[in-house]
């Protein structure tokens, strides 16, 4: 049975309750001075050096706006050539070019970016499959090394989830809701393309990118890849119950465009919105993929014979908002992916299909007696992945992957994704969940503690039966801020449990970092949730002590302890 209602129908991979589809209404508008700041160490052995750079221009869909102002790029050391081109696909490139560098070269570029998310009711009426694209579309049909459409098991896949779709959002709905729910965000993948997310469930926004615009392509549904920058900057939206905080890193982003032929090329963020992305993204190169997109922030050079001194490198991404006005409200959907999914209210025809129930979410903790279990089995649990030892204030070795003593180094999507914990009268809770009774010896936490005074600990809570932090069960030993060791990124920082074993049954807890005096510090997150529920990352402040206000990302944590036979 077909219907038209607001809002497209979702396959629906979870069941009433389960579901985190978030409808959105408002808008975002910012004036935004942006500044890129990349600095070149060539050392005594570099002979040439190139640097390349795409212009950001101004670009309106539905949802998204983008006006780019006083675009301006300027060199500490004035280049012997510079070359301005445009490319197949409409990127306005500029080369720059350095002969025996001696010095350190630095580029500064600057805009000013006015942006506007617009999320009003969308008419998304395009039937599926689509027939009679015009000529200037069908090259993001083609298949690429990142993005195998014509693959058997991506075939097959595309094909199972769109078997039914009538229209096109409701086939770029059904993809795009398989995918959030079965890919895990990792800072560093060891391969970018669709396959490998595919096979592995694992991607930074490369791999969504790559793994979505593949399987749409797939069933003949353009698609561009869009390379650009996020900002730190943090905004809320209003949710039933409390508030929801969302915030990416600042630096390099991948995201789509889908072509709609009655709406034009549209914004995704494939890991987490569709029909729009946030205003705190710039907009800067499109292309089939990946590898094609590498010319702005692409570097080369050439080494001098025998040289064995690799130059350094450092990028430093800089965002004033001159203006900014945030007004969002979500409301949660009884459909849709387990994992968030955002979108505005659309109007489109979809097909009823049955839900199909998932596995029920963690039982809240019930006291129960530990005392007769045998905990002798060594175990370790949480949020394990993270970019450990990685320092992402200072210059980097210019690694470039090239033959004899030419090398090609592109931009780096690997990004700082931390919160400032300690500072700003603001308490942080991230919940873990055992699957069976523990012994809980340690629990670490990712964090890079910058300096400061006082000390940190943990607080280990019950859940409160609402997905919020409750009564207390046990506080860690003190770390004094000063004691700890100072490392060049964020390492684990282990809170011990020395004043009485803490014997936990299986259910849902929360940690709680608590710090006194004014140090400092740091916690790398995650983005989306790989280990815990949507709501299982939480802050209060002073003024509001009932955990009302949730995160968008997970913290890296462990918990080190043991468990039994």
């Amino acid at each position: 049975m077909r219907r038209n209602l607001l809002f497209a129908w979702t396959f629906a991979f979870c069941s009433i309750g389960h579901a985190e589809q978030y409808l959105l209404n408002g808008g975002q508008s910012s004036e935004i001075r942006y500044v890129m700041t990349q600095n070149f160490m060539p050392g005594d052995g570099v002979s040439r050096l190139v640097m390349s750079y795409v212009t950001p221009k101004s670009f309106t869909s539905p949802g998204y706006t983008q006006v780019i102002r006083n675009f301006d790029i300027r060199f500490s050391i004035p280049p012997s050539s510079r070359k301005s081109r445009i490319d197949s696909r409409g990127n306005e490139i500029l080369e720059v070019e350095w002969m025996n560098p001696r010095n350190t070269v630095r580029a500064t570029l600057t805009c000013t970016a006015v942006n506007r998310t617009e999320l009003k009711p969308l008419k998304a009426s395009a039937p599926f499959p689509l027939t009679g694209l015009a000529p200037d579309v069908r090259p993001y049909l083609q298949p690429t090394k990142m993005i195998p459409s014509a693959h058997p098991e991506i075939l097959k896949q595309a094909r199972r989830l769109t078997a039914s779709s009538r229209t096109e959002f409701d086939a770029v709905q059904r993809i795009l809701s398989w995918l959030v729910d079965r890919v895990n965000y990792v800072q560093n993948p060891e391969r970018y393309d669709a396959v490998w997310s595919l096979k592995t469930g694992k991607g930074n926004c490369q791999n969504y990118s790559h793994l979505a615009a593949t399987m749409m392509r797939a069933v003949g549904i353009p698609v561009r890849i869009v390379n650009g920058v996020t900002l730190k900057q943090p905004y809320e939206m209003k949710m039933p119950g409390g508030t929801f905080a969302m915030r990416m890193a600042q630096g390099r982003h991948s995201w789509i465009e889908v072509y709609f032929p009655d709406l034009g090329w549209v914004p995704f963020d494939p890991q987490q919105s569709e029909l729009f992305v946030s205003n705190r993204f710039i907009r800067v190169e499109t292309g089939l993929d990946n590898e094609e997109t590498v010319n702005d922030g692409s570097i080369r050079w050439k080494r001098a014979p025998r040289s064995l001194q690799m130059p350094l490198f450092q990028e430093i991404v800089d965002a004033e908002f001159v203006q900014d006005r945030v007004e969002l409200s979500a409301a949660r959907q009884s459909y849709g992916p387990k994992k968030l999914l955002f979108s505005p209210v659309v109007e489109s025809a979809f097909e009823n299909v049955a839900f199909v129930p998932e596995q029920e979410a963690a039982p809240v903790a019930e006291p129960v007696s530990t005392r007769r279990l045998d905990f002798s089995m060594p175990d370790t649990t949480g949020n394990l992945e993270y970019p450990r030892g990685e320092d992402f204030s200072g210059f980097r070795q210019a690694r470039g992957s090239g033959s004899d003593d030419e090398f090609t180094m592109n931009r780096s999507f690997m990004v700082e994704t931390a919160e400032y914990v300690t500072g700003r009268g603001e308490r942080y809770a991230q919940t873990f969940i055992l699957d069976r009774p523990m012994r809980i010896e340690q629990i670490g936490l990712a964090l890079h503690p910058f300096g400061g005074s006082g000390s940190l600990w943990l607080e280990v809570l019950r859940d409160d039966g609402n997905g919020k932090p409750g009564g207390l069960i046990e506080t860690s030993d003190l770390i004094p801020v000063g004691t700890a060791k100072p490392a060049a990124g964020y390492d684990w920082m282990d809170f011990a449990f020395t004043a009485r074993a803490m014997e936990l049954a299986a259910g849902r807890y929360w940690m709680v970092l608590c710090y006194s005096g004014s140090p400092v510090v740091n916690w790398f997150f995650t983005y989306g949730k790989p280990v815990g529920p949507n709501d299982g990352t939480r802050y209060n402040t002073l003024f509001d002590e009932n955990w009302s206000r949730s995160l968008s990302y997970e913290f890296n944590f462990r918990v080190i302890g043991k468990t039994a036979r």
